[in-house]
């Protein structure tokens, strides 16, 4: 447990939240990790309470699962497989994304990188600190008060106070953009292997952006996919209980399925974001799987390529976001990148919740 308990560690200290807090957020990072396993989590919260003393004699995990019960965070509902049949209810779930955010945005919080916006001005949402003079069909809700009474008072006096059209100046914006995002997590059997969680990461990025973009973000669209052998849609709820499955890298399917879901979407501005740790290694020929799990197969390339410079056509960027140093990972996802005229990121497993928000905000400061 020494190495859970290490991993765990900047949520065992107890700042000024109650102890029931300071529990959840251990908990909501378990319910990640064991892909919402109720108890799992419970009994690595309770391992980590005998090693780290979380606990006190007047409040123990036995009242902490009563209270998470009262609070409406675990219910029994249908065949749960956690405690008694205990499972995350919707507030949970909601929870955890929430969760995810806030831990993924205290990276980003000594960024200066810049808002969710275009570099274009126009009728938006976001102020920028530049001024103008009012013009017919300006937005009232945009004036700047004190700098409009203030050209009133230089300009008509204090003694006949009158505020005239030409004395009004308002706030120039950022035109902020709609975007329609994909984004492609790999769960082939590599995001486990050799004892490496590549995939609770993924899953958290996954429900942060979720979270950004959902409420920061209601115009946009977020739609997620995961692919192995094959690639299907997932919803947001289904997030947290994510499983990596026995899986070859089927890219081909994730992108064909990518595509045809952008297709359907009305903004002008779409995106394709993809969380992998491995080259492809398997195409769908017919009812039957293609897999070479060696080197870079030239059929799987080329099938994975064409795609690649097929959405460049179609104005859709790829962004890649490595979690491995695989040569052959970098060998394929550089010809991969230049095919689509994209962007690749090669992150560590701690900084890949940075890197992709990072470039989320900044492809919306583009105007296309």
């Amino acid at each position: 447990m020494s190495m859970i308990g290490w991993r765990f560690g900047k949520y065992l200290s107890k700042g000024g939240n109650s102890l029931f807090e300071d529990l959840l957020k251990l908990f909501q990072e378990l319910l990640i990790h064991t892909s919402g396993d109720v108890s799992e989590a419970l009994s690595w919260l309770t391992e980590l309470d005998k090693e780290h003393d979380l606990t006190n004699p007047d409040y123990g995990i036995a009242d902490f699962i009563e209270e998470l019960k009262e609070k409406g965070y675990i219910s029994k509902d249908g065949d749960g497989k956690g405690l008694g049949g205990m499972n995350p209810t919707k507030k949970m779930e909601a929870s955890l994304r929430k969760h995810a955010l806030d831990d993924i945005f205290d990276q980003l919080k000594k960024s200066k990188k810049g808002k969710h916006n275009t570099r274009s001005t126009g009728q938006g949402d976001e102020f920028t600190s530049e001024l103008k003079p009012y013009e017919f069909g300006d937005k009232l809700d945009k004036l700047s008060i004190s700098e409009s009474l203030k050209n009133a008072q230089i300009n008509n006096g204090l003694d006949e106070f009158k505020l005239t059209q030409d004395d009004l100046e308002v706030h120039e914006t950022f035109f902020q953009s709609q975007t329609s995002t994909v984004l492609m997590i790999d769960i082939s059997h590599s995001m486990i292997l050799y004892g490496e969680d590549r995939i609770t990461p993924a899953k958290k990025v996954a429900m942060a952006l979720a979270e950004m973009i959902t409420t920061r973000y209601p115009k946009d669209s977020l739609d997620i996919i995961v692919f192995g052998n094959d690639a299907w849609k997932i919803e947001i709820k289904d997030l947290p209980y994510l499983e990596v499955g026995p899986y070859h890298t089927n890219t081909v399917a994730g992108l064909e399925l990518a595509m045809n879901i952008l297709r359907r979407r009305k903004n002008p501005n779409k995106q394709i974001m993809m969380i992998t740790d491995g080259k492809p290694t398997c195409i769908k020929k017919g009812k039957k799987y293609y897999k070479n799990a060696f080197g870079l197969d030239k059929m799987i390339m080329n099938r994975t390529l064409g795609l690649s410079r097929k959405a460049k056509k179609l104005g859709i960027p790829i962004t890649t976001f490595m979690i491995a140093r695989d040569p052959w990972l970098v060998k394929f996802v550089d010809r991969f990148t230049k095919a689509n005229n994209g962007k690749a990121f090669y992150s560590s497993l701690q900084g890949l919740g940075e890197f992709i928000f990072m470039d989320y905000k900044d492809n919306k400061r583009k105007k296309r």
